[in-house]
């Protein structure tokens, strides 16, 4: 039984990983669906003021017009 670390690190899956960084990928994805989720939310937040309606539905008329 070894009460010590190993030489190289090893993920949960058993794979070596020499940089240590296992399990950070999850850390890094909760940072940017909570980033998405508020820029979503201010973009929302924008639209429904009404002061960019008329110039997004311009902007939308103009491409379907094409």
């Amino acid at each position: 039984m070894h009460l010590t670390r190993p030489e190289t690190p090893v993920d949960p899956a058993g794979h070596a990983d020499p940089g240590g960084e296992a399990g950070m990928a999850t850390a890094e994805y909760a940072i940017g669906t909570l980033a998405a989720a508020a820029f979503a939310g201010l973009l929302l937040a924008l639209i429904r003021s009404g002061s960019l309606t008329g110039a997004l539905q311009s902007i939308i008329e103009s491409a379907l017009s094409v």
